[in-house]
């Protein structure tokens, strides 16, 4: 009887990797595929995809496995950068990481690995997945510090077909050390943070390639001017850092960002009160479910409002393809352009954009 073939997506990370190491263990003919999504170079003009995808080399020699790269850098441009710089220039604060899983990842990415033959689909992901049914489920890993199915909560069901996610019972400490005992070249590398696309570089100046800077006033909530700003994209609730405004005399606390006006162009900040920042309730739209049908009525569940957030009671309840969210505490700096994220014990139930903030 022949083996069943797994494409595993290799970043050149250690989690992808140990991924690919794990489903061959469990008697996968295992195959590498390496995703190029963008083509830009960084601030010191190196390429970081050269560098992974050399580790995905060494990677796959360990483990004695086949390798490929393919080339998604336009459908990435249309159907994730695109959005990003939109939803910017309006004012929001967008996701591209989950909008990169619904558009690429199990998209063209899952696409290609079928004509190559996959049985099995597979990511280095912290979160799990059961099929059962005919309905897939989500499940959220067992590294709650490291759980990722905030960034899935865009996927349709349909998409994880076949997908495995082989690190769900995983720590990152775990998979360092199985990297290690192995002797993968990447067992100690560092994470990737920030935007895939912008990586270490320095986000400003990265924006201001693509959205030319509009400059305005910073006032307070009172409407006192305090300041100017480089363009209010550049700025997301609650921020602190790089507003440009010294300390009040007499006062403790700082300065940070509570609302931007679009429509005059100001950025309002608050000193030291951070009450302007909690809200009661929000409305999020195109909204997506996962293993799970939303009931007629109002329903008490989990969410979260951002990725490293630990999970917040809410109520919800559904006006058409709306969906109202109460918060039961309300809550710091919910943002429209983000993701609410709704979550029973052991999974994701899907989410939806925040397009309104209640406060």
């Amino acid at each position: 009887m022949s083996k069943k073939k797994a494409v595993v997506g290799l970043s050149g990370g250690v989690d992808s990797s140990v991924a690919a190491l794990l489903l061959k263990q469990q008697g996968y003919e295992v195959t590498g595929l390496f995703m190029l999504n963008w083509e830009e170079d960084g601030e010191n003009g190196a390429c970081t995809a050269e560098e992974d995808f050399a580790d995905v080399q060494r990677v796959c020699a360990v483990l004695d496995i086949p390798y490929y790269s393919v080339n998604f850098a336009k459908e990435y441009y249309d159907r994730v950068f695109a959005y990003f710089l939109k939803e910017y220039k309006a004012g929001r604060t967008p996701n591209p990481d989950v909008l990169c899983n619904r558009e690429i990842k199990f998209g063209p990415f899952r696409k290609y690995a079928e004509s190559m033959g996959a049985d099995v689909i597979a990511t280095g992901h912290y979160c799990g997945i059961r099929h059962e049914g005919g309905r897939n489920f989500l499940l959220k890993a067992k590294d709650g510090g490291k759980d990722q199915t905030y960034f899935l909560n865009q996927v349709r069901e349909r998409q994880l077909d076949g997908v495995e996610f082989p690190l769900q019972n995983l720590t990152k400490p775990e998979v360092r050390a199985i990297a290690e005992e192995y002797g993968l070249a990447n067992a100690k590398k560092k994470d990737s943070t920030g935007i895939c696309f912008i990586g270490e570089r320095n986000f400003r100046n990265f924006l201001k390639t693509y959205l030319p800077a509009q400059p305005g006033e910073i006032r307070t909530l009172g409407g006192e001017k305090v300041g100017t700003h480089e363009g209010l994209m550049y700025y997301t609730l609650g921020q602190r850092k790089g507003l440009g405004i010294g300390g009040v005399h007499g006062e403790e606390g700082r300065w940070f960002v509570v609302k931007k006006d679009m429509e005059s162009n100001v950025l309002y900040v608050s000193h030291g009160d951070e009450s302007p920042l909690y809200s009661a309730a929000c409305t999020a739209t195109e909204c997506n479910f996962i293993g799970f049908e939303p009931p007629a009525g109002e329903f008490e569940c989990t969410a979260k409002f951002r990725y490293r957030q630990p999970e917040q009671r809410v109520r919800v309840k559904f006006e058409g393809d709306t969906m109202h969210i109460e918060f039961a505490e309300r809550q710091r700096a919910v943002t429209e352009g983000q993701y609410a994220v709704l979550y029973n014990e052991e999974a994701c139930l899907g989410g939806g954009v925040i397009t309104k903030v209640r406060y």
